[in-house]
């Protein structure tokens, strides 16, 4: 029994699957049709969030533990600079004036801080937080959200509740499509 255990282990070890790598449950996401292959570990509900670190517009770190003690969804796309990007922060920035002072909604991509403060400006943004991936990845790797073939984020929706616990996730599933707006904003109202 115990030889089988350590087999097992050194196939798992040597493929990475122990160590986070991608291990085949979170794929079947498609950018302009072509599969991809999502990087790190995927977020799942019940868990407790990992924390990351994020760089906003000032160029200033912000860690997911800043905001301990309310309920936070996280936006997940690539590139504010693409229409569905675009509409993605519009519209949780629309909603998060309905979704009171205990819920934090933090934007996650791979773009530049000044492109995201840029695409704020210009649009009026101010009810949710930008946070940029682009240094170390951080994030992408600590939920799953890292595209192998590009290094950009794909699309989704995470909320976690007040104790730090995941308790709503969607990877989109065709990053060219809006997420489930109103799944994920049920699963707000829930984890208040």
């Amino acid at each position: 029994m115990n030889r089988l255990f350590y087999m097992i282990l050194c196939i798992l070890i040597s493929t990475g699957m122990a160590v986070g790598q991608s291990s085949g449950d979170n794929q079947g996401i498609t950018m302009k049709g072509k599969p991809v292959t999502l990087l790190g570990t995927k977020a799942y509900i019940g868990e407790m969030a990992p924390d990351f670190t994020g760089i906003d517009s000032n160029m200033k770190e912000v860690k997911l533990s800043d905001f301990k003690g309310k309920v936070v969804v996280l936006s997940v796309f690539p590139s504010v600079d693409t229409k569905v990007c675009a509409a993605q922060t519009r519209r949780f920035n629309e909603e998060a004036s309905g979704l009171g002072k205990d819920v934090v909604v933090l934007t996650l991509s791979k773009d530049l801080p000044f492109a995201l403060e840029r695409f704020c400006a210009a649009e009026g943004i101010d009810r949710i937080y930008t946070l940029s991936d682009y240094r170390e990845s951080e994030f992408g790797m600590n939920y799953g959200f890292l595209i192998k073939e590009n290094k950009l984020l794909a699309r989704g929706v995470v909320v976690i509740d007040k104790d730090g616990k995941i308790t709503y996730v969607q990877y989109v599933k065709d990053i060219s499509q809006e997420p489930d707006y109103k799944a994920a904003i049920a699963a707000v109202k829930q984890a208040k």
